[in-house]
Formats: structure tokens, sequence, C-alpha cells
């Protein structure tokens, strides 16, 4: 069992059995928990609590976890979120992670996965906002350039057409990771490892890719950029 340091976990559930279930665990699992049973009490919840990290369910009394979420993002607020949801719907998951969510896991799941998955969020936001050492004098600023692409990687911005991106935390750490190896075939589990940090669902793999997608190549379904390698995995050509 993993301990959870002390960490908060606000619980956003409406169903009292899975809440109450879901709150019992985390409190084995090391951490402190609150529950909350609908969106608007929600929002104010997060923003006034300051939780490390929210489990967010999609179908809620008066607002859905999806408006959540995007009321989150909206402030600024980049508390991690993972999406609990019964939907097997593809798009509530793009939509989802296109809205700024850090995992999403499709109900029933295991508890084990799940802790998993809380505990790599958890770990990549404290790296995250870790004071980072100053640089030395020499140091290059890092600037990584590809097709009508820029990606500006000390200052977290990219910029296509002259018109900047508008991407996630993950979406940037995706393309980051990319620019910087091109060529090379990457299975989706060595991406979940070496961007997420953990081990999950490769179809969050796919999705992500496919919002890049979206975001960088002239047309999403001819990629030039982000490129299938049937049975292996993902491959980035700059040219």
């Amino acid at each position: 069992m993993n301990p959870g340091d002390g960490a908060l976990v606000t619980v956003v559930e409406d169903d009292k059995a899975i809440a109450e279930g879901l709150a019992l665990n985390l409190k084995l699992h090391g951490y402190r928990s609150e529950v909350i049973g609908d969106g608007e009490t929600a929002l104010e919840r997060v923003i006034e609590g300051k939780p490390d990290l929210v489990l967010l369910d999609i179908t809620l009394p008066k607002h859905s976890g999806l408006w959540v979420l995007e009321q989150l993002r909206q402030r600024e607020n980049h508390v991690p979120v993972i999406v609990l949801s019964a939907r097997q719907d593809e798009s509530d998951k793009v939509a989802a992670l296109s809205l700024g969510a850090d995992d999403y896991i499709t109900k029933p799941f295991a508890l084990a996965e799940l802790f998993a998955r809380v505990g790599a969020v958890l770990r990549r936001a404290r790296l995250a906002s870790a004071a980072p050492s100053p640089p030395p004098p020499q140091a290059v600023h890092e600037v990584l350039r590809f097709g009508d692409v820029t990606v500006d990687v000390q200052g977290r911005t990219a910029v296509r057409h002259d018109q900047p991106l508008s991407l996630t935390h993950l979406e940037f750490e995706l393309l980051s990771f990319f620019c910087r190896n091109p060529g090379r075939v990457y299975a989706r589990e060595e991406l979940l490892r070496r961007v997420w940090g953990s081990q999950g669902q490769l179809r969050t793999v796919d999705n992500f890719v496919a919002q890049l997608r979206a975001k960088i190549e002239d047309d999403p379904n001819r990629p030039k950029h982000l490129l299938t390698v049937r049975g292996s995995g993902y491959r980035f050509a700059p040219a």
C-alpha cells in the first residue's frame, strides 16, 4: 500500500455508496478526503479548499463534472483532476482530456488501478510545482521547430502560423517529448511511462495524440508529423 502522505483528495460523486467507499479507501491509503455531491458546490469547494487532487464524476446534479472542470481551468486553477465516469463514449474521454483532465478512468474500476493513478498524478503535480534550480549563465534557451510550429520549451508555449496553440500541460509534455526524440518509434506503454510517469490505459495516449494532431497537422486524418506505426506505436517526423 502506498502511503498518501496526508494529501487532501476531494471526491465529487453523487452516488453515496461509491463516494463513501472511495472516502474509506482513501483513508486506508493515508489520504485525507472530503465528499461533495453536486457540481455547483464542488466548484466553490475546490476553489476555496485547494485540495491536492480531485476525483470528479461526470454525471452530477446541477452542473456536470465537465462543467466543473471547464470552470476550474478557465479560472487558471490547475488542481490535478482524475475524471471518473460510467460512460464508455469516446467523446466524453476526449472532452475531459481536452478540458485539462489529468487522467480518465471508466467505472467499474479496480481500486488498485485507481490508487496507482492517484499516486502517479500527485507525483507529477509535485514535480511540476517544485521550484526549478536557476539555470547556469551558459544555459541555452531551448526552442524546437518543425513544419510551421515553434515550441519554446522553457516558456512552455507553442506557436503555429504565428498563432499561439492552446495546449494543456500534458499535451505540451507529449509534444515536447516527440520533438526531442524524432524518428524513433515509441510504444504506447513507453509513452505512458516517460510522459505520464505511470502505467495506465493505452487509449489515453491515443486520445492525446489525436488532440495534438488536430492542433498541429494540416490534415489530422493524414498526419505528416505524428505518425502511427501500425502494431508498434507512434513516430515523430519533424520534416
